[in-house]
């Protein structure tokens, strides 16, 4: 006999709860192991019951839907559950098992549920890089950034990020003297951030331009970003040319 498939329900609204775990549990071989009422419900309990499946509400108050799968573990399966059905090619985009429509049917639910099971037997993970983009604002740029330690969330306001640094598969957010780590390359933060406020100077490391108080010739082809707090950043030599181009459109035409 298998091991029954363990699933976590989120949805922010209880009767939604209820009816989806009572239908859940009918279904064979499933094990509903949690309910949560909202996106940083959702992330902790995913940390400490280790679910197979998280059947996941998209519009919710504090964290959506989105931004919780972005901090779940890759080996969870999720299946979003929704009254809207304009978020189903998002849903796609960031490689969802499955998209199920409020009111709910037990067979469409049951189909979902075949889905992660097979998500789960075959060990398939979303790619990071196809999530981040599709991630990323519709028209606009990201004004905040979750980040998950442990069970817990924190949800970083880009207007307090004062650098970014890249650490292997992951990235160290500095904002307000305290550092985030989060699993994501540097290349698919900056592409959600403002160019006209957020600058790669170096291949390690990105910068808000706000926070730069002046720049110091480091060598012959390098210079150090000095932060207003008195971080030290190495710029490039391409960083360089990127970061004047920058502040000399800020300053616009000379009079």
């Amino acid at each position: 006999m298998t091991d029954p498939i363990r699933v976590l329900i989120v949805d922010d609204e209880e009767p939604a709860r209820v009816l989806l775990a009572e239908l859940l549990s009918r279904a064979a071989g499933v094990l509903v192991v949690g309910e949560c009422g909202n996106g940083f419900e959702a992330v902790r309990a995913a940390a400490e019951k280790k679910p197979d499946a998280v059947f996941l509400d998209i519009e919710m108050p504090k964290l959506d839907g989105f931004e919780v799968l972005s901090l779940l573990d890759p080996a969870i399966a999720v299946v979003f559950v929704t009254a809207y059905d304009h978020y189903a090619v998002k849903a796609f985009e960031v490689e969802a098992v499955d998209y199920v429509l409020k009111p709910y049917r037990q067979e469409r639910l049951l189909e979902a549920l075949a889905r992660a099971r097979e998500r789960v037997a075959r060990r398939q993970r979303p790619d990071p890089a196809r999530l981040a983009a599709a991630l990323r604002p519709a028209g606009g740029w990201a004004g905040r950034i979750a980040v998950r330690d442990g069970g817990d969330v924190h949800v970083i306001p880009v207007s307090k990020l004062d650098y970014v640094e890249a650490r292997d598969d992951a990235v160290a957010l500095k904002a307000e003297g305290r550092a985030y780590r989060k699993t994501q390359t540097l290349a698919s933060l900056a592409a959600s951030l403002d160019p006209g406020r957020f600058l790669r100077v170096h291949r390690s490391f990105l910068i808000n331009v706000d926070r730069l108080r002046r720049l110091e010739l480091y060598s012959k082809n390098s210079h150090v970003a000095i932060l207003a707090d008195g971080t030290r950043i190495p710029v490039s030599r391409e960083g360089h040319a990127r970061l004047k181009a920058l502040l000399d459109g800020r300053s616009g035409p000379a009079a």
